[in-house]
């Protein structure tokens, strides 16, 4: 079995040959919260210039990306739409200044000798304020702006998601340096080791008590050796590229990446992360928002066919006025207006329709969430199982794996064994490392996994 054959998480497929660690749980996001405050977290600090640690990278990420930067000016202009929606609710003040020039105007001729009678000016001017207020709309106003309100809150959640997932990009490439890292010592020490044994063959064949064939066989596990040490190097490269294009430094080719790669259990109590998951994950609130704002939509649409009554006032001065037309003279108006929409065509009818179809849809998406995130806890808990079954396999794997290469070597030295019963212990014993560190990854991440799926999101 070769390096090759291990996998990021219990029960997915293989890695393959280029060395593309990902992990593939069924729930490819977390909060930072989770990053922040998880148990199997690395060391911490602040970001400075020449390392980063965990909260460091997630950090910069955030810090860094464009995607929150847009949901955010989207918040900014929710907010807009409802302050917009307050201007309902106050009186309307216009100010309008006119000036009309009439050509030819009417003039009457009451006797042949009497000077003729003009019933307008050629130059009229009109300037005045008006102010205009709905009294009653029968809920109108306030259903526009709960709407407005209800689609500001939506876009607030929407960050809090866009956070998250960055958050577990950022978390899972940090994770995957340390991984490669962490690999790439285990890898070298099993180089030194083969070499050590390759210098032992050539001492024995100049003793004359071992054949070439022997060294021979070494030379070909050190090559295979070195060849997976020149994937894991490659696959190093290529994360520290990812995580250098998350932070959006593609001039950065190193990841100062900085922490601890260890075990470390915790409990899990099924019930209660699923009670925290339907109580707590934004997918949840995004569901009940996208219901709430269908809902809001119709109360809208029913009242939008209501009448409305309102008044009116008007303040200013205008010529025109017998006896002297040209005389500017201060005059008011008052207005009472009740509009009563009396047919529109079934429009409002065809919209309640609508709107009621998307409440239905709604409601299901919320009841699908739901189902979603119990399967999302069950799959986290499951991992995390398997995945502390598998670190305790892998202890054990290196015990044996250890027993059994010292008891190679010696039945070498004594001429009961074979070479190639040295090397093959040798590879059981990289295996066992390697798939103790592919436990640690995985029950790391899964732990991450489990607090996105209970919806802990703290940053």
């Amino acid at each position: 079995m070769s390096w090759h054959n291990f996998r990021m998480w219990p029960g997915t497929t293989t890695l393959p040959d280029s060395m593309l660690f990902r992990f593939t749980s069924a729930l490819p996001l977390v909060t930072l919260g989770l990053l922040l405050a998880g148990p199997a977290r690395a060391q911490q600090g602040p970001v400075i210039s020449d390392s980063l640690s965990l909260d460091g990278t997630v950090r910069s990420v955030l810090d860094a990306n464009p995607a929150v930067t847009t949901l955010e000016e989207e918040l900014n202009a929710a907010t807009s739409r409802v302050t917009q929606t307050r201007g309902g609710f106050l009186p309307q003040v216009t100010g309008t200044a006119t000036y009309t020039r009439l050509d030819p105007v009417v003039k009457l001729q009451l006797a042949p000798d009497a000077p003729a009678f003009q019933l307008a000016p050629n130059n009229n001017y009109d300037v005045h304020l008006t102010a205009q207020y709905g009294l009653l709309d029968f809920g109108k106003r306030e259903a526009t702006y709960n709407l407005a309100e209800s689609r500001r809150l939506t876009a607030a959640d929407q960050i809090a998601v866009a956070r998250r997932d960055l958050a577990y990009a950022a978390s899972q490439a940090y994770y995957n340096i340390l991984f490669v890292r962490e690999s790439l010592k285990v890898q070298d020490a099993q180089i030194t080791s083969l070499q050590a044994h390759a210098n032992e063959m050539r001492k024995r064949v100049e003793a004359g008590v071992s054949t070439g064939f022997d060294v021979t066989t070494t030379q070909v596990r050190i090559t295979q050796a070195q060849n997976s040490r020149i994937d894991l190097v490659n696959q190093l490269l290529n994360q520290q590229v990812a995580l250098a294009r998350l932070r959006h430094r593609p001039e950065a080719a190193e990841a100062p990446v900085r922490g601890t790669f260890a075990y470390q259990p915790q409990s899990v109590n099924l019930e209660e992360a699923l009670a925290r998951g339907l109580a707590n994950r934004p997918e949840v609130k995004l569901a009940r928002d996208a219901e709430q704002t269908a809902n809001l939509n119709l109360k809208l649409i029913e009242r939008s066919n209501m009448p409305l009554l309102g008044v009116g006032a008007q303040v200013g001065g205008k010529n025109g006025y017998q006896p002297n037309l040209d005389r500017f003279r201060p005059n008011t108006v008052g207005v009472v207006q009740l509009s009563v929409p009396i047919y529109d065509g079934n429009k409002n009818k065809n919209q309640r329709v609508e709107a009621a179809a998307t409440i239905r849809g709604a409601q299901a998406r919320i009841q699908d969430t739901e189902e979603q995130i119990r399967a999302d806890v069950r799959q986290a808990a499951n991992n995390l199982n398997a995945a502390t079954q598998r670190y305790d396999n892998s202890l054990q794997q290196i015990s044996q794996a250890t027993d059994a290469l010292s008891r190679a070597q010696g039945r070498y030295r004594y001429g009961v064994g074979s070479n190639l019963d040295v090397l093959d212990a040798e590879t059981q014993l990289l295996q066992a490392r390697l798939a103790r560190l592919q436990a640690i990854y995985n029950y790391t991440l899964g732990q991450y996994q489990l607090k996105r799926a209970t919806g802990e999101m703290t940053w």
